[in-house]
């Protein structure tokens, strides 16, 4: 009847729109799937990072910090845990850092405890600090402070350092790893490797 025949046409002009859209569609889709499978891999390396990175009670568990020195060259720091005190410092629990000076070698400092100014890019390390550079130098004090733009650390603690020329105990230093300077302040000891095996009185001091 006629109200069946006007049914069935405007079924199939809904087709005919229907039915070219959903090809189009369809066309879309598969030219889009490549990107869409991007995202998707994406999505999935963020998802893992993040797996890694927990924020409890405030606390970041996890935490990386990355940027270039004034060299160009970069830096990371890394903690178990770090709390936001505000928008520029930072609280750290057992940071290390890992520092590229210009001579091409590698510096790293690791403590119990630090605080790090993110703006200043200062970082201030406290609790058994221990520096290890790629010379074979290593020191221990209670507390640095390093600036990691500049790759400069000093103290004004006291410090024993170990390494390839022997031993070296001093009341304060500083170190400037891109300008290859070490200064030590005395008064302090210094027992070359050579006089290992000499009576205490052969070891030369340090001013």
């Amino acid at each position: 009847d006629s109200a069946n025949l006007a049914r069935r046409r405007t079924l199939l002009r809904r087709a005919k729109w229907a039915l070219p859209a959903a090809a189009l569609l369809l066309l879309g889709s598969i030219i889009a799937w490549p990107e869409v499978e991007h995202l998707l891999s994406a999505n999935k390396t963020v998802l893992r990072e993040l797996a890694n990175i927990r924020i409890e009670s405030g606390n970041l568990v996890g935490a990386t910090y990355r940027g270039v020195d004034e060299q160009q060259r970069p830096f990371m720091i890394t903690a178990d845990s770090a709390h936001q005190i505000n928008d520029n410092r930072m609280d750290l629990t057992s940071p290390v850092a890992d520092i590229l000076p210009q001579s091409g070698g590698w510096m790293l400092a690791r403590s119990a405890k630090g605080v790090y100014m993110q703006h200043a890019h200062l970082l201030d390390l406290t609790g058994d600090v221990t520096l290890y550079r790629s010379d074979g130098l290593m020191m221990r004090t209670p507390m640095v402070d390093i600036d990691v733009k500049r790759g400069i650390a000093a103290s004004d603690a006291w410090v024993h350092i170990e390494g390839p020329f022997g031993q070296l105990d001093a009341q304060g230093f500083l170190l400037s790893q891109h300008d290859g300077i070490a200064q030590f302040r005395g008064p302090g000891r210094l027992i070359i490797n050579d006089d290992r095996h000499s009576t205490p009185d052969q070891s030369k001091k340090a001013s």
